[in-house]
Formats: C-alpha cells, sequence, structure tokens
C-alpha cells in the first residue's frame, strides 16, 4: 500500500471515529491497535502495549492527580465564595467592576487548578447571579465568565502543559513559565475591553449601590482571603523558578497546601475531602487515557510513516517557517471548535513535532502558542467545553446563543493576544531564559 494511502487511512478513521461520539481515548487506542494490526501484522500489538506503558511510567505525569487534588480540595473548600466577597467590595464601585473582578478571581483560581472547568462552574454558581440582579448586560456577564475559566489550562500550574511538556520532551518548569505572562496580557486584555465597553456603554456594567460597597475597614479586612491562595500561587511557582523542587515535587506541596487553607478556612471536613479524592480519581482517571491513547497513535503515526509525509507536505509550503507555523496553529484553531484541547495536543504533536524540529523552529515558543491555540478552543463555538460548562450553571432563560454571542468579543481579544505572542517571541520566551 502507497505511503500516502496509509496516511490518508491513519488520519481520515480517526476523525470519522470522533464525529461518531467515540469516546477520545478509546478512539485513540483502538484505532491504534487495529491499524498497526492490519498494516504490520500481529507482532505489532506490541507496540500499542509499549507505548502505553512508557505513557504511564513517564514521571513528570505524577504531577496531574496531585494539582488535580490541590484543584479540588480547593474547589470544596469554599475559597471562590470568599474570593468573591473580597472582590464584590473593592470593584463593585467600578463600571463593569464585577465583571472585571470576576476576570481576576477566576485567574486566581486557574493558576491554583489549572483546569478549565474549575473557574467557569463556581463563578457561574457565584458572580452570574449577582451580574444579572444588578442589571450587566447578560451576553457579557455569561462571556466574562465562560473565557475566565478559559484560562486555566494556560496560567501555571496548567495539567495540558504537563502533557505537552511530557509528550514533546520539554522541561515543564520551562512551560509553566512561559505561560505567565501570555496568561497575564490575555486577563489584562479582557479586563481592558470590559472596561472601555463599559465606559462607553454604562448600562452594560452599572456600579453597585454605595451600602453594598462597605467601610475600608470591611475592604481591608476582607483581603485575607486573598493572602494564602496567592501565597500558595507565589511559593508553588517560586519553588519552580528557583530549582527547591520539580514541578512534580510541587504538585505535591500544592496539594498540602490546599489542605492547609481549607483547615485556615474552616472548611476542611471528612466529606469535603472524600468528595475532593472521589473527583480527583474520575479526573485523573479521564485524563490518563488520553495520554495512553495519545502514545499509542503515535506510534501509529510513527511506525507508519505519516508523520514523515505530513512533515514532506509542511515543509514544501512556498510560505516558509512562519507560513507553517500560522497553518499548524490554524489547525488547533479549527480542531479546538470541536475536539478537547488534551485530545488534540494527542493528535497534533506527534505530526507537528518533526515539522517544528525540521524547520528549525524554538520549539519552547512553538509549544507555549500551539497551547494558547488550542486553549482557544475552549470558548470557540460550536463545541467549546467552556460554553458547556458555563451552560450547565446557568439560569434557564440563558440560552446557548447567548452564550456564543458572550464569547466571541473575548475570543477576538484572545486571538489577538495569540498574534502579538507570533510577532514577539519574547513574551513567551522572557520568563524561561531566565532559568539555567
Amino acid at each position: 500500500m502507497e505511503p500516502w494511502m496509509i496516511a490518508s487511512i491513519t488520519v481520515v478513521s480517526l476523525l470519522i471515529l470522533l464525529m461518531t461520539g467515540l469516546p477520545v481515548a478509546f478512539a485513540l487506542t483502538g484505532l491504534s491497535a487495529l491499524l498497526l494490526y492490519l498494516f504490520l501484522g500481529p507482532s505489532a500489538l506490541f507496540i500499542v502495549v509499549g507505548s502505553a506503558f512508557k505513557q504511564i511510567g513517564t514521571e513528570v505525569f505524577i504531577a496531574i492527580p496531585l494539582f488535580v487534588l490541590m484543584a479540588a480540595v480547593l474547589q470544596f473548600s469554599g475559597i471562590a465564595s470568599s474570593l468573591y466577597r473580597t472582590m464584590h467590595m473593592w470593584m463593585g464601585p467600578l463600571r463593569g467592576g464585577l465583571a472585571i473582578g470576576t476576570i481576576f478571581i477566576c485567574t486566581i483560581i486557574d493558576a491554583l487548578s489549572g483546569i478549565g472547568a474549575t473557574a467557569t462552574t463556581t463563578m457561574g454558581l457565584i458572580a452570574l447571579p449577582e451580574m444579572l440582579k444588578r442589571g450587566y448586560n447578560r451576553h457579557m456577564a455569561v462571556g466574562v465568565i465562560t473565557v475566565g475559566g478559559a484560562l486555566g489550562p494556560l496560567i501555571p500550574p496548567s495539567i495540558l502543559m504537563i502533557i505537552v511538556g511530557g509528550y514533546a520532551q520539554l522541561s515543564v518548569g520551562k512551560l509553566f513559565l512561559g505561560g505567565v505572562l501570555p496568561g497575564l496580557l490575555i486577563a489584562f486584555g479582557y479586563a481592558l475591553y470590559m472596561g472601555i465597553r463599559c465606559a462607553i456603554r454604562p448600562q452594560d456594567g452599572p456600579s453597585i449601590d454605595r451600602s453594598e460597597q462597605g467601610t475600608l475597614k470591611d475592604k481591608v479586612a476582607n483581603l485575607r482571603y486573598v493572602i494564602l491562595p496567592l501565597g500558595l500561587i507565589f511559593f508553588i511557582m517560586g519553588g519552580i523558578y528557583t530549582g527547591i523542587f520539580t514541578p512534580t515535587e510541587a504538585a505535591g506541596f500544592g496539594a498540602l497546601g490546599a489542605v492547609v487553607i481549607a483547615v485556615a478556612y474552616g472548611k476542611f471536613t471528612f466529606s469535603n475531602m472524600l468528595s475532593a479524592l472521589q473527583l480527583s480519581m474520575k479526573v485523573t482517571c479521564m485524563i490518563m487515557w488520553l495520554v495512553v491513547g495519545g502514545g499509542c497513535y503515535s506510534a501509529l503515526v510513527t511506525v507508519t510513516g505519516t508523520g514523515n509525509l505530513v512533515l514532506d507536505v509542511l515543509s514544501s509550503l512556498p510560505f516558509g517557517a512562519m507560513g507553517v507555523i500560522v497553518v499548524m496553529l490554524g489547525i488547533a484553531l479549527v480542531m479546538g471548535m470541536f475536539i478537547d484541547p488534551v485530545a488534540i495536543s494527542m493528535i497534533c504533536i506527534p505530526i507537528f513535532l518533526p515539522v517544528v524540529n525540521v524547520l528549525g523552529i524554538d520549539l519552547l515558543w512553538f509549544m507555549l502558542l500551539f497551547v494558547i491555540a488550542v486553549v482557544i478552543g475552549y470558548i470557540t463555538p460550536p463545541f467549546g467545553l467552556n460554553i458547556f460548562y458555563m451552560k450547565g450553571v446557568a439560569p434557564d432563560e440563558i440560552t446557548i446563543m447567548d452564550i456564543y454571542k458572550g464569547v466571541m468579543p473575548f475570543t477576538a481579544v484572545k486571538m489577538a493576544c495569540l498574534g502579538l505572542c507570533i510577532l514577539f517571541p519574547g513574551i513567551l520566551t522572557y520568563l524561561p531564559g531566565l532559568v539555567k
């Protein structure tokens, strides 16, 4: 069989399976086993087993269940409610202040969880009713919460970056550092957009009544709810940055720190801890099945020569290295409209990696661009995951079209930030470059 035919079968059959609704992990694993058997015979099934064990045994992936546990403990500790009360007092007096403050709270929660769903679901339950009650534009209100949660996979510690680092053989610590500036840039871009919008259209984000603003003493007293979460973030990132501990060790300290915060807030109970452990197990199992499936598909792409064929096609494009980068990121953006970002990473990294190496593209820079591109998929219609998380917690009067309309301006902001990161690579590489 001709190489182009094998490559076509490898790619097209996966797309067909994904469109049937079959879970991505099982589609990747099952298809890899079937095609390796058909192309290379029964002995090739050992490749599937070997790839699965190789992925499971990758040391950096140990950080995944620990960071997930940290996020789960914080989710059940009531930290989101405490942070929101503080933000409500400080930001409420500004036009659009509740929406801008929601972005800041989402950024903190994202930095504590690394998962796209956490901030969206928690703030959807806490912040959305408050904004709607005060007359905020409902498209803006649902949009800001939907996109705020989507910063989780970009702002470290990020589960997605751990997976990308494991597959691309990159330092997870450097990926974490590389995600700091673009994550803050996007959050600032969201806040700037809402500030300008509410200055032009005050009715979209009215300020809260003076009676709800609280005294200066109340505002200062509520800052205690911000100190511990920010302290945990700086402790984790500072430890990684200074080399005191590895990302895997940082995950362990993060999980312990989350328990300490829960105890400090008086929210540590057996029931909450059991719920956190159960959630951690479910999320970790889901992620690890995707990791196994991605490893098997990566082996299929390599053994069948599909990767080399794609390499030849992309490297022959008359656009130069920058054009090839735009094409690969465009593929990731389109796939993000339909597929989970972790699954996109499993599918695309084995194919893109040889292209990046042959063209001499900075691998760290490209993989950070890739992460930004696939994370945009969390908020892009029709199947952005955070859109459905938002719909799940929103009141019945909020339709899916309301959420679509709400996220579109923020998607434009995020695309603009991606463009800046392409034009100015230092945004992504400056902090990692400081680490020897």
